[in-house]
């Protein structure tokens, strides 16, 4: 069986695969345990559909002769937002 990564979560009592897997008994398991702020939720592949699909919809946004909007056309700014 070649190495895989599992997502699982802890129920108070017992370490819980998040989706069914297959295991033989006595498989050796690896447990690392995440701080909830440091876990990952997407793998790269998924972050690179992620971000295709994000870039697709919006290049269909916008066409090809739209005007360049300026910053005096903003009515309400975003006080939290840094300007770059």
């Amino acid at each position: 069986m070649k190495t895989v990564t599992l997502r699982a979560h802890f129920d108070g009592e017992r370490i819980q695969l998040d989706d069914p897997f297959p295991l033989d008994l006595e498989t050796p398991v690896a447990v690392v345990v995440w701080p909830r702020e440091e876990i990952i939720e997407t793998t790269d592949e998924e972050q690179e559909d992620w971000n295709f699909l994000s870039r697709r919809c919006l290049e269909s946004s916008f066409g090809d002769d739209e005007p360049e909007y300026s910053l005096d056309l903003i009515k309400d700014p975003n006080p939290d937002y840094a300007r770059r």
